[in-house]
């Protein structure tokens, strides 16, 4: 039987990091690519002093491997570090198949000459294809201590349930989120001409709209495809979402990655529960209701939840009542969609007057804070009887900072009547600032019931949480 030989081996390595000829960097097509906001943050983390790999995380085809060579890029570039002193291999290559991570290490390590001491850099792409890569990767972390490690992988789930159970001490994850509305104007070049900062109050920037209609105009496209970035830059994707982001995205998620990953065999209610909520993102459901949709029993049902949010593509929420207090049995809960993309891609675009399009634009004011791992789990939403509020902050001691109202129109500018779950809970509850109404184009302070509250346009107001999200981060 032929055997891979160590020529081939070493061709495919030499032909996977052009970077070690001289004068060379990462393939121009990638080179060209926009570079994400986080590429600063993950790089900084690889300069870091400390004996720990780093574990990229996020959902299928967010772009963590152009992450990877923006990266590379950033250390030829920006670091001084030498072409040879990199390492990527993507363990999805059948060519590397059998082959030890050490293995890989130790031919790399041999195949150029380097002063003692030399920091050294390896990327393993795509490692949820090795078995048990958790201890292997743990082990070269602590025999190689010379080498900054950093492995990604689409299977996001297994990625973090492995991380968690064998890297405590040994890893750092990094989550890449889908990308931010900010982002998204961004990649389309469109954020200078749509969007204008005016000035920063009480360490938040504020920003203003140019062009109100061509931001409403963007943001709509952003709910039907912006954020995955190859969804932004290819014409054919767009027109086919269903092929891409079902069938690429989500079908891999639920028909491969979590079966593999939790030993589920009726594959067909997993699926039928996750069209269920993607169906009803931002609405408010009990396992109960759930249960009935979806035909699957309620215990099995929370554990579906617990994998779907580890792969990213869903979040649950929690209720407060109009005291900001916790219920002592929660019943109800909210789900959103990691972004409302995938709504679209399952059910087909929308445009500004569809009936769903209240629940995506809440869909995608909640995703904009999924940018900030620490702060949102800090959100709630409340009802009681005679009211409810979309999104409210509760700080450590359980009070509320703020209290957001999602809206696509300006009706609650004029009709008191519309926000007043928002006007109650804010009056009985003080906040750290003034609530908050989104809408579709009315903007300002106004005083409703005697409260100061202001209103800005709900695309605004996305811009404007994930911007600062971001220059938070930086």
């Amino acid at each position: 039987m032929l055997q891979v030989s160590e020529k081939e081996i070493e061709d495919r390595l030499r032909l996977d990091n052009p970077w070690w000829q001289s004068g060379s960097g990462i393939d121009p097509d990638h080179q060209a690519l926009p570079r994400r906001a986080y590429l600063d943050d993950f790089s900084r983390l690889l300069g870091q002093d400390v004996n720990r790999a780093v574990v990229l995380l996020g959902p299928r085809r967010v772009g963590k491997t152009i992450l990877v060579y923006h990266t590379i890029q950033n250390l030829l570039d920006m670091h001084g570090v030498i072409g040879r002193d990199i390492l990527y291999v993507s363990l999805e290559t059948p060519l590397y198949t059998g082959l030890t991570l050490e293995g890989l290490v130790t031919r790399f390590q041999k195949m150029f000459h380097r002063p003692d001491g030399t920091r050294l850099y390896v990327f393993f792409d795509e490692i949820q294809y090795l078995k048990g890569w958790e201890v292997h990767l743990k082990s070269l972390v602590d025999t190689f201590r010379g080498i900054r490690f950093v492995a990604t992988g689409s299977a996001a789930a297994a990625l973090k349930a492995k991380s968690a159970e064998s890297g405590a001490g040994r890893f750092t994850e990094f989550v890449l989120p889908l990308l931010t509305f900010a982002e998204y104007l961004r990649f389309i070049g469109r954020e200078t001409e749509l969007i204008r900062e005016e000035g920063e109050e009480r360490g938040t920037l504020r920003f203003a709209a140019n062009d109100l209609h061509g931001l409403n105009d963007a943001f709509i496209d952003y709910l039907n495809f912006g954020g995955y970035p190859e969804a932004v830059f290819s014409e054919t994707v767009r027109h086919n979402q269903r092929r891409y982001i079902k069938s690429d995205i989500i079908d891999k998620v639920l028909l491969r990655d979590l079966p593999i990953l939790y030993g589920i065999t009726d594959i067909q209610e997993l699926n039928s529960l996750f069209n269920t909520l993607a169906y009803n993102t931002g609405q408010e459901l009990s396992l109960e209701d759930l249960s009935q949709t979806s035909h699957v029993a309620k215990n099995t049902l929370v554990k579906y939840l617990e994998y779907l949010e580890a792969a990213f593509l869903i979040r649950r929420v929690r209720r407060v009542d109009q005291d900001a207090a916790h219920f002592k049995r929660a019943t109800t809960f909210k789900v959103y969609l990691t972004n409302p993309t995938m709504r679209a891609a399952l059910f087909g675009p929308v445009d500004e007057n569809h009936e769903a399009i209240g629940q995506l634009v809440e869909t995608a004011v909640f995703s904009q804070w999924l940018h900030n791992a620490a702060f949102v789990e800090s959100l709630y939403y409340a009802r009681w009887k005679s009211g409810e509020v979309d999104l409210v902050s509760l700080d450590a001691q359980q009070r509320p900072r703020f209290a957001v109202e999602v809206k696509w129109s300006d009706r609650p500018f004029e009709d008191a009547k519309e926000i007043k779950g928002l006007i109650e809970f804010s009056k009985k509850n003080p906040l750290g600032r003034i609530p908050l109404v989104t809408t579709y184009s009315a903007a300002g302070q106004k005083t409703v019931s005697g409260l100061e509250v202001e209103f800005c346009p709900s695309s605004l107001h996305c811009f404007t949480v994930a911007k600062n999200t971001l220059e938070r981060k930086k």
